[in-house]
C-alpha cells in the first residue's frame, strides 16, 4: 500500500540544528566515522555485504548510530516530519558537504506489522541504510531481500518502494551528492547492478 502523501511530498532542506541538539552532533560524528572507513567504496550487494560482514550488529559504529538515531526519535529531531501520518515520517539529518564526504543523510521513521510502502523512489547514485530497529522484529526490504539489524544498499540507479514489516525502524540512510529522485516508476527497468 503506498502513502496518500503521493510524489509531491518533499522533505524540507534544512539539516537538524546541530547547535541546537548535542545528541545531533554525536550522531554527525559517528556518521563521518563510518563514512571515512567506506569512503572509496560504491553503493550496491558488495557494499551491502561488506557492510553487514563488518558494521552490523556489535560493531561499536553501528551500536553509536543506533542508541543515537533512537535517541534522536526521543528528544524529536529524528523523522519529525509526517508523510503517511505517525507511522510514515521522514527528515534530513545532514545536507550533502565535505563533513560529510558530500554525502546527504537522512532519517526515515516506518511503522507496520503487515507489510507498508512509502514513497517509490530511485537512487541516482546509489544508497545505503542502517537499519535502526525500533522494535526488535522490524525489517525493512532491501533489494537483496528484507533484512533486520544490519544494512542495506541499493545500487546506482536501482529503485524501489522502501518497505517495512513486522513493528517500527528507522532507515537512517546515506545518498551520495544527496541525489534521489521520484520520478522512477515500478514498470522502469532495474540497472544491472541489483
Amino acid at each position: 500500500m503506498a502513502p496518500s502523501a503521493g510524489n509531491d511530498v518533499h522533505v524540507s532542506q534544512t539539516e537538524v540544528d546541530f547547535a541546537k541538539y548535542p545528541t545531533a552532533q554525536k550522531l554527525l560524528k559517528r556518521c563521518q566515522d563510518l563514512l571515512a572507513e567506506i569512503d572509496n567504496l560504491t553503493p550496491g550487494h558488495d557494499l551491502e555485504e561488506h557492510l553487514n560482514e563488518n558494521y552490523g550488529p556489535g560493531n561499536p559504529i553501528y551500536t553509536d548510530l543506533c542508541s543515537l538515531t533512537r535517541q534522536g526519535l526521543s528528544e524529536g529531531w529524528v523523522a519529525n516530519i509526517e508523510l503517511d501520518g505517525p507511522k510514515y515520517r521522514r527528515s534530513k539529518i545532514a545536507l550533502p558537504k565535505a563533513e560529510t564526504e558530500y554525502m546527504g543523510i537522512t532519517a526515515v521513521y516506518m511503522e507496520s506489522q503487515e507489510e507498508y510502502s512509502g514513497q517509490y523512489h530511485k537512487h541516482p547514485y546509489g544508497e545505503i541504510n542502517c537499519v535502526v530497529q525500533i522494535d526488535e522484529t522490524a525489517e525493512l526490504k532491501g533489494m537483496q531481500g528484507w533484512q533486520g539489524q544490519g544494512w542495506t544498499s541499493p545500487g546506482p540507479g536501482t529503485h524501489h518502494y522502501p518497505q517495512v514489516r513486522g513493528g517500527a525502524l528507522i532507515a537512517l540512510f546515506f545518498l551520495p551528492a544527496g541525489r534521489i529522485s521520484y520520478t522512477a516508476k515500478p514498470s522502469d527497468p532495474q540497472p544491472h547492478c541489483v
